[in-house]
């Protein structure tokens, strides 16, 4: 999945890290300079992700799931995309980056490998009603 990252990456300008990550907030994959950069980054869009599906409930007939948010901050701008089953790509960006490219070239990321992109559930539900966490 690294180069299919490296691509994405090396086509948009201005791109600093890109990161596959798990609904929970792991990292699976990422291209950029450093791990720890891309750890923050997935532990924080866990967060993200959560408050933008509990606005998403306010809009009818979407059920709460989030497709894209885009953050402009001093400095440049932060994507997280729905990627599949449990998963999410996330992008860091300079300011500058053209924005309609750097969407329209996750879109066609994740509809060519969305599939590759999906994160099994850590959750396993008991006849009880109960869950427990799976082990990775």
């Amino acid at each position: 999945m690294d180069w299919m990252l490296r691509d994405l990456a090396d086509s948009v300008p201005l791109t600093r890290h890109v990161v596959v990550l798990s609904v929970d907030g792991l990292r699976m994959a990422h291209h950029g300079p450093d791990n720890d950069t891309a750890d923050r980054l997935a532990a924080a869009c866990a967060g993200l992700q959560s408050l933008s599906g509990a606005i998403a409930l306010e809009f009818p007939g979407d059920g709460g799931r989030m497709r894209m948010v885009v953050i402009e901050v001093e400095g440049g701008f932060f994507y997280l995309m729905a990627a599949g089953a449990n998963a999410y790509l996330a992008v860091l960006a300079d300011e500058g980056v053209d924005a309609g490219l750097m969407g329209g070239r996750m879109r066609d990321l994740v509809a060519r490998i969305g599939a590759h992109l999906s994160s099994p559930s850590r959750m396993e539900h008991t006849a009880s009603g109960s869950a427990r966490i799976l082990a990775r």
